[in-house]
Formats: C-alpha cells, sequence, structure tokens
C-alpha cells in the first residue's frame, strides 16, 4: 500500500511493506519510522515518480469556492449572508452599504506559488456568473491571470492558474462581489 498525504506544503509518503509501514518526508530524504532501507528506497522513488524529483506538486491544487448572491461563501468566513439578488444592480447596492465591513472581516487568501484550479459553484444565483483572478495595483500588468463567464445557476467551472509571488485579487464581475486579497509567497 502506497499513499501520499499533503501536509500544506509538506509531503510525507507512507510505504507499508509486509505489515510494516515506512513514513518519510521524500523532498528531504528523512525516514519518520525505521523499518528498513528497502522499503525507504522504494518510497523514495514513489515520492519521485508521484512528486516529481524537486519534490513539487505534479497536479494543481484545488481550491473551491461557492458563489452566492453578491459573495464568496469561503472568502467571508464560511458565513452565506442571505443575500437576495435578481441581476448585477442588487449587488452593486448590496456592496456599496457593507462592502467596507464585509473585507474588513474577511481574512486574506495565502498560498504558494505553483499551479492551482479555483473550482467555482453557482450554488443560488439566478443568472450567469463568473469568476477572476488577476494581480493588484502594478500587480495586475505584471502578474498571471484568469477569467470566464458563463457559470449558470447549478454549475461548477474550474479556472486553472500558475501563481507567482506577489498580490492578487479575486472577484465576480458578473454578480459583483467585493476584490478579496489573495497573497502568493513562499
Amino acid at each position: 500500500l502506497v499513499y501520499v498525504e499533503d501536509q500544506g506544503c509538506i509531503h510525507t509518503v507512507a510505504v507499508t511493506l509486509m505489515g510494516k509501514e515506512q513514513r518519510m518526508l521524500p523532498s528531504l530524504g528523512v525516514s519518520l519510522k525505521t523499518s528498513g532501507v528497502g522499503a525507504m528506497a522504494l518510497g523514495a522513488i514513489i515520492a519521485i515518480i508521484t512528486l516529481g524529483a524537486d519534490g513539487a506538486r505534479a497536479e494543481p491544487t484545488v481550491i473551491n469556492f461557492t458563489q452566492v448572491g453578491c459573495q464568496f461563501i469561503e472568502s467571508e468566513g464560511g458565513i452565506d449572508r442571505g443575500f437576495t439578488t435578481r441581476s448585477a444592480k442588487d449587488c452593486e447596492r448590496i456592496n456599496r452599504d457593507t462592502a467596507t465591513k464585509r473585507l474588513g472581516e474577511a481574512r486574506p487568501l495565502v498560498l504558494r506559488p505553483g499551479k492551482y484550479i479555483f473550482r467555482v459553484f453557482n450554488k443560488n444565483v439566478p443568472y450567469a456568473l463568473g469568476f477572476w483572478v488577476r494581480g493588484s495595483g502594478f500587480g495586475r500588468v505584471t502578474l498571471p491571470s484568469v477569467s470566464g463567464g458563463g457559470l449558470v445557476l447549478g454549475k461548477t467551472q474550474d479556472y486553472a492558474i500558475t501563481l507567482k509571488p506577489g498580490e492578487y485579487v479575486y472577484s465576480c464581475p458578473l454578480n459583483p462581489t467585493p476584490d478579496y486579497r489573495l497573497v502568493v509567497k513562499g
């Protein structure tokens, strides 16, 4: 049995051979529990195949967002504020009255550089939505960006991007949400 755990950016590989588990940090070659050099070598080989020779993730990390009227639930501490909206104009009015307070309570999303998929679900908004990640300030010119629309009620859509270090914002321009902060460092 072989499996890989992702604990933040520390990759742990566990290999079970003949009933004994061998756990290690493959990028450092450190054994956390000794049960034979063969198991450790096999684990290191599997780690290289699974994670790549440099220990980086082979697959993008998926970040899930749920859009409801005028907001992303996860970006506001998991709180669905229950805004009722029939059009973008409703959100413009709601955000004019509430966005400053909501953003003051929201924590920035902090990620490491790398490949990501932002998976966005339209939970209950009756019109087509979108998603847009872009650099903040001057970073809007120098940092990567991804955007798209057509996210109808009940649909989930993926937005793939390779993030570089810097300050970003993300939002939905069609179901106007506040510009939530995203910080990429590491």
